[in-house]
């Protein structure tokens, strides 16, 4: 089968959706299929043309205002010129799923949203709301759309009118779970993921100064970096937050299995891989009760936290630390062959397009 992906990022670039697209392209190239990936981050740190892990990947030059929504025109022509035999379109918060839309004719059109209804930024949301015409025709365009989670689908069902499969994330468990804890000289939280002010890194660093006997590293990069240093030092905990910046593959399983407790305060998550990752390595969660990430604040080895002040932080950490990390490591997370194979069973099925409900 011949499958073109096309999303707003990819690796080397950081992030939930990043990591989907990846692990997707590469898990389907690994069975035999002929599979491309278009990204708008075309730029001078990464080849527009490359071939990795057998997969062709191929970068578009894209206007993208404060690193968001990703104009990439020449994604259009392209998708048409692909002859796909499915088109895999990734991210409603960035243009390149509506480039697609745009771009397909007879092919198999299947679309993961990713959909987490908003953004934190208030110019971002006014434009989202003009998007949402255009967003809903894309969704309604597809032959099939896949959710992420239960809770995704169910937005997705209330704002678009749009029934979703739901086929979660996946997690190389094996990996994660057989990593050896990344020593370090002092006991450390860990937050993993791109810097944004959504993502909520700035509440567990206010966080530490009722946590004394814990540092906190940060693992990813993003533009909200210095507004993060910034906090640090205004809390008197700069000595305490180590910013790792882009941290390879090879090194993530060992920071969560080595990490007394892994942080996601994200207001908004459609899914919360993150959060799967450390809990396939054993390691206790607090996650904030907000999206796709309340639905984890049930799982053995989470606890979930409402308020965002330091004390309610703090309390959750320590009750999390209480928790066994036999307990936390039994917790089930699907494999990402498991979510391959659905996803497979989505391109392969029958052609018609899903029905809107009517209460879009």
């Amino acid at each position: 089968m011949k499958t073109l992906l096309v999303t707003h990022r990819y690796p080397p670039r950081t992030g939930g959706v990043e990591t989907h697209v990846r692990e997707l392209a590469t898990r389907l190239a690994d069975r035999g299929d002929d599979v491309t990936v278009f990204s708008a981050d075309a730029g001078p740190d990464v080849p527009t043309d490359t071939v990795a892990d057998g997969v062709r990947v191929r970068r578009f030059r894209a206007a993208s205002p404060g690193e968001s929504f990703y104009v990439a025109p020449g994604l259009v022509p392209a998708v048409r010129r692909a002859d796909a035999d499915v088109v895999h379109a990734h991210n409603y918060h960035a243009l390149p799923l509506l480039l697609a839309a745009l771009g397909v004719t007879d092919e198999r059109f299947v679309v993961t949203p990713h959909y987490h209804g908003a953004s934190a930024d208030g110019v971002r949301n006014a434009l989202l709301s003009g998007y949402r015409p255009l967003g809903r025709w894309a969704l309604r365009r597809a032959d099939a759309v896949i959710a992420v989670s239960e809770w995704e689908r169910d937005r997705l069902r209330a704002d678009f009118g749009v029934d979703a499969t739901v086929i979660p994330n996946g997690v190389d468990v094996e990996r994660f779970a057989a990593a050896d804890a990344e020593k370090r000289t002092r006991p450390y939280l860990l937050s993993v993921g791109r810097l944004e002010e959504y993502k909520g890194v700035q509440h567990a660093i206010r966080a530490l100064s009722e946590l004394s006997d814990y540092d906190l590293v940060v693992a990813g990069s993003g533009p909200y970096r210095d507004e993060l240093e910034r906090v640090a030092r205004e809390e008197g905990v700069a000595d305490r937050v180590d910013f790792l910046g882009y941290v390879a593959d090879e090194r993530l399983p060992g920071l969560y299995a080595g990490a007394e407790a892994f942080l996601n305060l994200s207001a908004f998550e459609a899914y919360g891989i993150t959060v799967a990752e450390a809990l396939a390595a054993g390691t206790p969660c607090v996650v904030r009760e907000a999206g796709a990430l309340g639905d984890w604040s049930s799982a053995a080895g989470c606890v979930g936290v409402s308020a965002l002040d330091p004390s309610p932080i703090t309390d959750a950490v320590l009750s999390a630390r209480c928790r066994s990390k036999t307990a936390t490591s039994g917790v089930e997370v699907p494999t990402w062959n498991e979510t391959v194979d659905t996803v497979y069973e989505t391109y392969t099925a029958s052609s018609d397009p899903p029905s809107p409900s009517t209460n879009g």
